[in-house]
């Protein structure tokens, strides 16, 4: 396994990110718990989730999975670096009107102690906001986020899905108040998705944010299966999308079998293989899944293979500001 620090922090990472959307929905308990202990047997310690993740099933049931796991011992929290988010909805109705979507100070110290409990944790090592609002100020934010620090109920902030001038205004209001502010940012990124790629990735580096992208193959569309039209897999919905984009993802599995790799592996790989990326998501329904996903450490893309991925998958033309004018 290969680490990296997580941003500016001390916090060192493994380079790929576990996430746990799947667990309940989608894989059962049984086969969660399987593919977290394949995880720390490999060496990955970056493991990702949300409170409202659960779904069909209910909000917090992923947490609640992950908190059974930590239960049984072994050393399995203490090897963890732990990530969840705030800002759904949880459907609490003690929250009254305060349970919508958003952030608040109110709902950043109600939702926090839920996870803790959900998770069967005094801590999380890095606490997300799912989503930016607004409307609630920074001086609200920042205070509530420090209080939780100091409290250890959190070591670090992250953000998630923030434009790149979110990213610069909470920096700039945490240095205001002597704080470390952000040290993440959770970002759609993948070969049919680069937009990143004009100010995110570069305000996020320059600014000292690890980028953990989400959704590097593009829900299943950058997968293996996507032209198969597998029955259960998750290209099986996306019947519009891949004959969007067919050509492309034709001319993808065409250069991945020369290099001899599936298509997933290669997507992932390339998108480690950005300097601002932390560590990509990725999000395993069974344990096969799980260790094929380990080979992307193994793939490196020379300078050809880089080309032509750029020629079948266009970036949009630079960073910021260059991208905008002459």
């Amino acid at each position: 396994m290969e680490y990296s620090y997580l941003g500016k922090s001390g916090l060192k990472v493994s380079r790929i990110c576990l996430g746990t959307m799947n667990f309940g929905p989608v894989t059962d308990e049984k086969e969660s718990f399987r593919i977290m202990d394949a995880a720390l047997d490999a060496g990955l310690n970056f493991f990702d989730t949300a409170n409202v993740y659960g779904f069909k099933v209910g909000v917090g049931a992923t947490e609640e999975i992950i908190g059974r796991w930590f239960k049984q011992g072994g050393g399995r929290r203490e090897k963890v670096v732990l990530a969840t988010k705030v800002y759904g909805k949880m459907h609490d109705e003690t929250d009254g009107p305060n349970d919508e979507g958003g952030l608040s100070a109110y709902k950043i110290r109600r939702h926090l102690e839920g996870s803790l409990k959900r998770l069967q944790t005094d801590h999380v090592e890095l606490y997300q906001m799912h989503h930016e609002d607004s409307r609630i100020s920074w001086d609200e934010l920042w205070g509530a986020f420090e209080v939780a620090v100091q409290q250890g109920k959190i070591g670090y902030v992250g953000s998630s899905n923030f434009a790149a001038w979110h990213i610069a205004i909470a920096q700039k209001e945490a240095e205001k108040r002597h704080f470390l502010g952000l040290v993440s940012e959770q970002h759609k990124y993948s070969l049919l998705c680069r937009e990143p790629e004009l100010e995110v990735l570069p305000a996020s580096k320059e600014l000292g944010l690890g980028v953990i992208p989400w959704s590097p193959l593009d829900g299943g569309l950058l997968g293996r299966n996507a032209l198969k039209k597998i029955e259960g897999s998750r290209s099986g919905g996306n019947a519009e999308r891949v004959e969007k984009h067919k050509q492309q993802l034709e001319q993808f599995a065409s250069l991945c079998e020369e290099l001899g790799e599936p298509q997933d592996v290669v997507a992932l790989a390339w998108v480690l293989a950005n300097p601002s990326v932390t560590a990509p998501i990725i999000g395993p329904r069974t344990s096969e899944q799980f260790e094929s996903s380990l080979r992307i450490l193994d793939v490196k893309l020379d300078e050809s293979t880089m080309k032509r991925l750029d020629e079948i998958f266009p970036g949009p033309g630079g960073a910021a500001p260059k991208a905008y004018a002459w």
